[in-house]
């Protein structure tokens, strides 16, 4: 059932009224009598469809895209997995695209199941891939330009993807949809540069320009993440559950691009080890930082997540340059990023209030609201 400051919010983002004027007509309606009543209807859920007809979630629960609405949806999920494994154990590979096909049609276009969706495009995304690379294997060989490699394992995953997606109008499968085009195009790019410069390993030559392309590449992709978030702020439709998956990606691709560019091309575990300066391990700290401020700004927790891998390696490299015992600073860095990950996810509410306060109000008025 919608509330009705529920659906006076959903006005306002969608620009039918103001802000200002939702929180006014809340209590004016309220003491009018002015209520609404819960759908009657039972029929399955769109899960490409927008939320209307579902309980508008609290503003701090927004971020969860709809996977599960019982456990009728795990036990269908559980079946989807044994039966999919057992046709590829026993069967040829190749025979699972239509297992696939079959369950979809049955399970994402008639009764609309949002984990068995989801579930379905992995299956659908590891059956391109497989077979992708057998094609490759045998066209190729072992003997491939790695660039060229990339680029045909890049090709098939829009192709095959965007029927799909026009067909069951799943989020995820539009999310990497959107990122095998950036991958595609990021492939012909680094092919387009390798040719024209005559070098095949134009990527390991050219540390400082391959990390500068392949951040613009993570930016662009962040940009149409917050495409989706900012047309639906209120998070209410499914154009909130595309910009989570393509968050998901987005974040980890721009930290660890960044940190490429940071590091000229040169971001691996040499930076951690005991060689290197404190000052880099600062220096991946104060980025892994700024993503976790980025996440709160826009209300996306992949944001912090995606850093919490150097975060806890530059954490040990600090230590370890404060000459604490080995079997010491490993656990004292898995308390330290412990107890990061829970003071921000306890305070998460109150940590973006207070960088709101900073932000303006244009800003905000883009923004996730506060709860």
């Amino acid at each position: 059932m919608q509330n009705l400051k529920s659906v006076l919010d959903a006005a306002a983002g969608e620009g039918i009224i103001s802000t200002e004027q939702a929180s006014t007509l809340v209590p004016y309606l309220e003491e009018r009598g002015v209520t609404f009543s819960a759908r009657t209807d039972t029929g399955a859920t769109d899960i490409a469809g927008p939320r209307g007809g579902d309980a508008i979630a609290p503003v701090e629960d927004t971020e969860a895209p709809r996977f599960i609405r019982g456990f009728h949806d795990v036990l269908i999920t559980i079946g989807i997995v044994i039966v999919l494994s057992g046709i590829w154990g026993i069967g040829s590979f190749f025979a699972a695209l239509p297992a696939i096909i079959i369950l979809a049609e049955v399970l994402v276009r008639r009764q609309r199941l949002a984990l068995p969706a989801v579930v379905l495009t992995i299956a659908y995304i590891q059956w391109i891939f497989v077979v992708t690379l057998i094609g490759l294997d045998e066209a190729f060989g072992e003997s491939v330009d790695p660039v060229l490699q990339f680029l045909v394992m890049a090709v098939p995953f829009p192709v095959a993807l965007l029927p799909f997606y026009w067909r069951y109008r799943i989020p995820l499968s539009l999310g990497l949809l959107i990122l095998s085009v950036f991958t595609l195009a990021l492939a012909l790019v680094f092919m387009g540069l390798s040719r024209a410069t005559g070098d095949p390993d134009f990527v390991s030559n050219r540390p400082a320009i391959s990390s500068t392309i392949l951040l613009v590449t993570a930016l662009g992709l962040f940009a149409v993440a917050m495409w989706y978030d900012l047309s639906d702020r209120l998070r209410i439709s499914r154009r909130s559950d595309i910009a989570f998956w393509l968050h998901l990606v987005a974040a980890p691709a721009l930290l660890y691009s960044m940190l490429a560019f940071v590091f000229l091309g040169k971001f691996d575990s040499s930076i951690f080890s005991g060689d290197a300066g404190a000052t880099k391990a600062l220096v991946v700290v104060g980025i892994v930082i700024l993503f976790m401020a980025v996440g709160l700004i826009i209300d996306r927790r992949a944001f912090v997540t995606s850093g919490l891998v150097s975060l806890g390696l530059a954490t040990a490299s600090i230590l370890q340059k404060m000459q604490a015992q080995p079997e010491s600073y490993a656990f004292a860095t898995l308390l330290i990023v412990g107890l990061i990950v829970l003071t921000i996810g306890v305070g998460w509410p109150h940590f973006r209030r207070w960088i709101f306060a900073a932000l303006p109000p244009a800003l905000k008025e883009k923004l996730p609201p506060l709860r």
